[in-house]
């Protein structure tokens, strides 16, 4: 089933059940903060491995002790679709255990 870019009433409903997460412009974000620059470096390397294993990559960017993501699809001419929701529910999940806020 090819992709489909989600209307914006989706991605609204989307974003209620993720919070933190933001739609800027076309892209969904995050910002997360660690205690730690080493803590941070690992959830990067942590999410660069779920980004594999989807075939589905962000912009990721490592600061001082924060992390942040920008995604939207490429495929479908840079919209949001059902696979950046699932790369930000998984990557919502494994962050807490990497303390990340």
């Amino acid at each position: 089933m090819p992709l489909e870019p989600l209307s914006q009433k989706e991605i609204e409903d989307r974003l209620a059940e993720l919070p933190g997460w933001s739609l800027d412009g076309d892209r969904l974000t995050r910002l997360y903060r660690l205690a730690t620059h080493f803590a941070a470096t690992a959830l990067v390397v942590h999410i660069a491995q779920v980004q594999e294993e989807l075939d589905h990559h962000s912009d990721l960017t490592l600061g001082y002790n924060t992390v942040s993501l920008s995604v939207n699809t490429h495929s479908v001419g840079g919209a949001v679709t059902e696979k950046d929701f699932e790369l930000a529910q998984q990557v919502e999940a494994l962050a807490p255990g990497h303390g990340a806020q």
